[in-house]
């Protein structure tokens, strides 16, 4: 009995934290494919499987490219 509830709490608690490793990059590594973006996300392209291509938007003042 013990094995099967061991096994249970180790799937659900590595299901989260797998799907972040696991997710499809796209736009040279900075954006991410989901079915919607989010607010503060822009959708820069379309990827496999109907996924949209989004890459968080940055404030003007803390641009990598002005520093």
């Amino acid at each position: 009995m013990r094995t099967p509830l061991f096994l249970f709490a180790v799937f659900f608690f590595l299901a989260p934290a797998r799907s972040g490793f696991l997710e499809e990059k796209c736009y040279k590594l900075k954006g991410r494919c989901v079915e919607s973006c989010q607010i503060n996300e822009e959708l820069v392209g379309l990827c496999r499987k109907s996924l949209k291509c989004c890459v968080t938007l940055q404030a003007c003042w803390k641009s990598k490219e002005n520093a």
